[in-house]
């Protein structure tokens, strides 16, 4: 099981303590993309903000960071509290197994140009790990049809990705969590939204190779949950 969300935690609002009411009932391996501590990602932010709600689930989170967590230099407080579970400092990407399937965490506040030691990074992890289903996860969207839009930056990511197959889920008003269940050739997702809101979404996809000796990839984003305002 992997489940999780993005734009999590703000000092000012309760949605994150909802959020995290609903992980205390899934188990599996909590993912975040990004944007934990409103409004700048502060040492103190997180003990005030993040640390009251979701910090109870930090043991099994696999974090990628947030445009909101550089607002302090280089990321050091999100870098310093999730420690090795966020990957190396300063790099912020990652990769790990999950069951069957291969699971990559990416950074997209950093450079991921064409070239760029991430993007060379991606091809080389995906070479090296073959898996029958991949999923992928950070930031910011290529694609948005929410009020921040989608950025072209990422594109040479969604490249490396692409041609192993993309499958995405939309809605950006209702807060709540992505819930994923990975199977050995398929996955099921399911939108939960926090209680009192009505929003939800479910399916089920299959793995699918569109090259050979290349691994599956469906791509779970922020795009799927939204915790803060």
């Amino acid at each position: 099981m992997l489940v999780g969300a993005g734009d999590i935690a703000t000092c000012t609002g309760t949605k994150d303590s909802a959020t995290a009411d609903l992980l205390d009932g899934i188990a599996g391996t909590v993912f975040t993309t990004g944007d934990h501590a409103y409004d700048n990602g502060t040492a103190e932010e997180f003990a005030k903000c993040y640390e009251p709600t979701w910090s109870r689930h930090r043991v099994r989170t696999r974090p990628t960071p947030g445009n909101h967590d550089y607002y302090s230099a280089g990321a050091t407080a999100y870098f310093d509290y999730f420690g090795h579970r966020a990957g190396a400092a300063g790099k912020g990407y990652y990769s790990y197994n999950l069951g069957s399937w291969h699971v990559v965490a990416l950074n997209s506040n950093i450079s991921v140009t064409k070239g760029s030691a991430q993007e060379r990074w991606l091809r080389a992890d995906l070479v090296a790990n073959p898996a029958n289903c991949t999923v992928a996860y950070w930031h910011h969207p290529l694609f948005s049809s929410g009020a921040g839009g989608g950025g072209s930056s990422v594109r040479p990511l969604w490249d490396a990705l692409y041609a192993a197959g993309v499958d995405v889920v939309r809605d950006d008003s209702t807060w709540g969590v992505l819930k994923l269940t990975l199977r050995s050739d398929r996955y099921d997702w399911r939108f939960v939204p926090i209680a009192g809101q009505t929003f939800t979404d479910s399916g089920t996809a299959t793995c699918v190779d569109p090259r050979p000796s290349s691994a599956p990839m469906s791509l779970a984003r922020n795009t799927f949950g939204r915790n803060a305002p």
